[in-house]
């Protein structure tokens, strides 16, 4: 589909897309407020009932809308770089981020939609359960956030204080992490989970999100759409895009995600 023409959907699409992120946190929460079992797949990471049933009922949404483009997600991640590298425009989904916070009955979950169009992401969706919050945003419309019954708030990133506040993991605050911010001096900071730290960066609660860490395409496409049209950034550790579906791994590089500034962040980066 050429560009013009796809821009044209995506006011069709965000509301739907936002209809199934909502859906599939419910389903979501209905496992969260029992007992749960937990499996873990081949590279040891957990995955409970609520990411599968999020996940399935994602994709059967997805397929009836408009494009019937590709969709990749976490829990279908098998496909080749040869049969993903012919997709010019496609889904991409994390049905439940922050598996661990879920798992350990933390409220810092969401469900992660994009949409991917030349290696860049044109619309994201999140939505946290828990606090019944959406944020969302697709290209060249400005980034917004819904909590509850307070629909479309515009968000954006804030100017550079003279103190900065981090946003971190709670579950990655080592190693070089913990070097980078003993190098960056005094700072404020934010630990939560999930892709709610770029969240945070976008609506100007945070000033700098450094992933030092690893992370794969799904945790940030849809965030990185959000900060995007938040008027802020996210970049490689080199400062140059971080692109999607563009070589054989789905891991991302480590990544800064920044609000309203150009500062040098990576002159505080330990030797990695």
């Amino acid at each position: 589909m050429k560009t013009e023409a796809l821009n044209a959907y995506l006011p069709i699409l965000l509301p739907e897309v936002k209809r199934i992120a909502i859906e599939a946190g419910k389903k979501i929460m209905l496992v969260f407020k029992r007992d749960f079992s937990i499996d873990y797949k081949k590279d040891e990471s957990p995955v409970t009932e609520a990411d599968l049933a999020a996940n399935s009922h994602i994709i059967k949404e997805l397929t009836q809308l408009v494009g019937h483009f590709p969709i990749l997600t976490e829990e279908q991640a098998r496909l080749s770089f040869k049969e993903r590298s012919n997709w010019e425009t496609y889904w991409l989904v994390d049905p439940l981020d922050g598996t661990k916070e879920f798992i350990n009955h933390r409220n810092e979950f969401t469900v992660n939609i994009a949409l991917i169009h030349q290696h860049q992401p044109i619309l994201g969706v999140i939505y946290a359960p828990v606090f019944d919050t959406s944020y969302y945003a697709y290209q060249g419309q400005g980034a917004y956030k819904d909590i509850a019954k307070e629909q479309g708030k515009k968000i954006s990133v804030r100017s550079l204080p003279e103190i900065p506040t981090l946003a971190i993991s709670r579950s990655h605050a080592k190693g070089d992490l913990l070097a980078f911010i003993e190098n960056l001096g005094e700072h404020k900071i934010i630990q939560t989970g999930s892709s709610l730290k770029i969240c945070y960066v976008a609506e100007g609660i945070a000033d700098l999100y450094p992933r030092l860490w690893l992370t794969s395409e799904w945790d940030t496409a849809a965030a990185h759409c959000i900060i995007n049209e938040a008027g802020g950034s996210l970049v490689k550790t080199d400062m140059n895009p971080l692109l999607y579906n563009t070589k054989d791994s789905l891991l991302n590089p480590f990544f800064f995600a920044i609000g309203g500034n150009k500062h040098n962040w990576a002159q505080y980066l330990p030797n990695i």
